[in-house]
């Protein structure tokens, strides 16, 4: 007993969506955790781009890229 539904996304809102300042406050949110498992020498960035607001942490002295590159320090941060 099945349904066919038909789904159309609006175009224009999703855009809209994904480049919206609530959108980037959830993604500077879980930046923002991310930023607080790996400790010092690291720092995040959030900005609106051409399509969607991104976020980033990253490395940012020779002892968190040693760190990262040793023993995968974002990736484990951001798995949880």
């Amino acid at each position: 007993m099945g349904s066919n539904v038909e789904v159309k996304l609006n175009s224009a809102g999703v855009r809209q969506l994904l480049r919206s300042e609530e959108m980037k406050d959830i993604c500077a949110e879980h930046a923002s955790n991310i930023l607080s498992r790996v400790g010092d020498g690291y720092e995040m960035d959030t900005y609106i781009g051409q399509n969607r607001v991104n976020a980033m942490v990253k490395a940012v002295t020779p002892h968190a890229v040693r760190d990262n590159m040793k023993h995968n320090t974002l990736l484990k941060a951001v798995r949880g």
